[in-house]
């Protein structure tokens, strides 16, 4: 029998998961941020690749002129897609969206999914090794049980994950930030006032922010309380800010160690050893593996809840949990033997290919077919509160 201090702990979660607001306006941008996190910017190498080596100027340019507004209309757009048709995984969306054309996305879904693995695996691996000198292969293990464990519970349990990490992730990048400021200001001042300019940074943030929605269709699962139009598009704002926050927070610490950050493997290491602060050092390591195991469970679990609508139409009933974290583990493992092609090229290479894919399979189809959907079925949708 649970004792009174735990029925209090899952009171207050029931409380907060159940809090209009938040998980209208907030849940939704949290889970993203969650998942977009270790592909998008927990290593830093994502933002060198996509911003810094633009120029200090430049790539705030491309943060956020580019970058987050894209994720704020496509989130908005998004959103309420799915509120409009109750595609709420990313089969059903796309055979909405873009009907018969629909398994070209799950390919690019797919193939993201594993670089996002790989790159997820490889940066596991070296967080254990730097920072409490275990083997890679112990970081791999870890990596492969945990998500297996929350894939195998499901959607409620990993919603609750997702947000509440990202509530000790932004503590964590807050401190980052006023520490990395204190030790480094005078650097990040003459980092922004160097004068180096690139060309290449509006393509910059535009493939920095395709790439990462394809994240989008992994959290569809936590809109199903948006009930209006108006409250889809509040939501995909602040998806788009709550998301870019962090990384914007990191980029400001690694002015302070511009140039040198553009070729380092683990750029956001390699600040935090600079500050010198070794328990901060030891918070964000901790801190950035959980994203790892966040991001990896967020995208398995969009291939889960796929698979759950194809049995739930075809033959009528669910998969079980044990199918979940079964298909969890099995994906984490060729994820990690991704890993093996290097954090760099994938990076690099990976994530700037398969942007295009998701810009025209998401971006093109949204905007054009599916604004003209959205207003053809206006009036015609009655939302009905569906809890996960």
């Amino acid at each position: 029998m649970a004792s009174e201090s735990q029925q209090k702990k899952f009171s207050f979660l029931e409380w907060f998961m159940n809090f209009d607001f938040y998980r209208k306006f907030l849940l939704p941008g949290f889970v993203l941020q969650s998942v977009v996190i270790a592909g998008g910017y927990g290593t830093g190498r994502e933002i060198v690749e996509y911003f810094m080596q633009y120029g200090p100027k430049n790539g705030l340019l491309g943060m956020f002129f580019v970058t987050t507004i894209l994720w704020a209309a496509v989130c908005a757009a998004s959103f309420e897609f799915a509120r409009l048709f109750r595609t709420y995984d990313y089969r059903s969306f796309f055979k909405h969206l873009i009907g018969g054309a629909w398994p070209l996305y799950e390919i690019c879904y797919i193939i993201l999914l594993f670089i996002v693995l790989g790159v997820c695996g490889a940066a596991s691996g070296s967080i254990l090794k730097e920072t409490f000198n275990l083997p890679p292969l112990a970081g791999a293990g870890v990596f492969l049980l945990l998500i297996a464990l929350l894939t195998y519970f499901g959607s409620r349990v990993i919603a609750a994950a997702l947000s509440w990490w990202s509530f000790f992730l932004y503590i964590v990048y807050i401190v980052f930030l006023v520490l990395g400021f204190m030790k480094f200001s005078g650097n990040i001042t003459e980092s922004l006032s160097s004068g180096v300019n690139k060309p290449g940074w509006v393509m910059g943030g535009f493939q920095y922010a395709f790439y990462n929605l394809g994240c989008l269709p992994a959290i569809l699962f936590v809109t199903r309380f948006i009930e209006t139009r108006k409250e889809a598009i509040i939501s995909g704002i602040f998806a788009g800010l709550l998301t870019i926050l962090p990384g914007f927070f990191l980029y400001i610490v690694l002015l302070g160690a511009y140039p040198d950050v553009l070729t380092i493997e683990v750029p956001t290491y390699f600040a935090l050893q600079r500050i010198g602060l070794t328990s901060l050092l030891i918070t964000y390591m901790i801190v950035l593996f959980g994203t790892m195991i966040e991001t990896g469970t967020g995208f398995i679990h969009a291939v889960n809840e796929r698979i759950n609508s194809y049995m739930l139409d075809k033959k009528g009933r669910e998969i079980s949990r044990t199918q979940r974290g079964a298909i969890g583990f099995v994906m984490a493992l060729l994820g990690l033997l991704i890993s093996s092609f290097g954090l760099i090229p994938l990076i690099a290479r990976g994530y700037g290919t398969i942007s295009w894919g998701f810009f025209i399979l998401h971006g093109v189809a949204l905007f054009t077919i599916g604004i003209y959907k959205i207003v053809k079925a206006k009036g015609k949708r009655v939302h009905e509160s569906i809890k996960y």
